[in-house]
Formats: C-alpha cells, sequence, structure tokens
C-alpha cells in the first residue's frame, strides 16, 4: 500500500511539474487580457449608478444579483436572477451579449470583481452598479432616476 501511495505521490508531482511550462502560457495570455482591457477600459470602469437608470430601462436588461441565495432571497432588484459572483465565468452562458447586462451585490465590490472577469473575456455590454443593493434601495431603488431628476414618483 506505501508503494501505491508513493507512485501516486510521484505521478501526481511529475504531473505538476510537466504542466507549469503550459500554466506557465495560459498566465502570460491571461495577463495580456487583462493588459489589453485596462489599456482601453473607460475611466468608470463600466460603472454605473442607480440614478442614472430610468425605470423602464430595468425591464430591458438582464439583471444579475451576485449576493449568495439567502441574501438574493431577503430582497433583490425586481426581475433579477440570482447567479453568484464566483460563478459568473461557469455560467456566461446564461448572460446574453446582446443586450445590457447589470451587475450588483450589496456594497459594489463583488460585483465590480465579476463584472471585471466577464468584461476582461469578452463582455462589454456588462455594468456594474455602483454602491450595490444598499445604495440602490437608499437612493430609491427602481424610482432613484426619477427622484434625482426632482420628480415625483408614480404610484
Amino acid at each position: 500500500m506505501k508503494r501505491q501511495t508513493l507512485l501516486w505521490a510521484v505521478s501526481m508531482s511529475c504531473s505538476l511539474f510537466l504542466s507549469l511550462p503550459a500554466w506557465a502560457d495560459n498566465k502570460a495570455a491571461v495577463l495580456d487580457e487583462m493588459s489589453g482591457y485596462l489599456d482601453f477600459v473607460d475611466y468608470g470602469g463600466a460603472t454605473i449608478f442607480a440614478e442614472q437608470i430610468p425605470k423602464d430601462e430595468y425591464a430591458k436588461m438582464l439583471i444579475i444579483d451576485a449576493r449568495d441565495a439567502g441574501q438574493f432571497a431577503k430582497g433583490h432588484i425586481p426581475g433579477a436572477i440570482n447567479l453568484e459572483w464566483r460563478q459568473v465565468l461557469a455560467k456566461s452562458s446564461q448572460i446574453p451579449k446582446n443586450k445590457s447586462v447589470l451587475i450588483y451585490c450589496n456594497t459594489g465590490s463583488l460585483s465590480a470583481q465579476a463584472g471585471f472577469a466577464l468584461r476582461v473575456v469578452g463582455w462589454d455590454n456588462v455594468r456594474i452598479l455602483q454602491g450595490g443593493f444598499a445604495e440602490w434601495q437608499a437612493k430609491g431603488g427602481l424610482e432613484a432616476n426619477a427622484k434625482a431628476a426632482g420628480a415625483t414618483p408614480k404610484h
């Protein structure tokens, strides 16, 4: 049994050692993609404020709540789907490239990471909600745009 364990450990070590050049090539490719993105991204980094989104625009977007399922269940932007921030690349086939995508978390930091990852791999239609769900609620939610413009929300 010890011999089998030793053979397995040697085999795994050799596999890891032999795969280092491939990993280095992939790392270089990733760094190249990220550098290219950073060279051309706009200053705002694809962020958008709640008051910049007219109420009727929400229905035209795919809205991704990047928080965990428990937080999503407690409250979310109407129409949002729950796709945890760490899963956006693995589940990117669910995210269209031909319509606006809004991604948010509690404060904007985790959704910024997920949004950055998506934008680096080609989703240039993704916007990150600045301040996340907490700021969206504080600014008036769906009515944030109307409130910022001084309009009285219609009920």
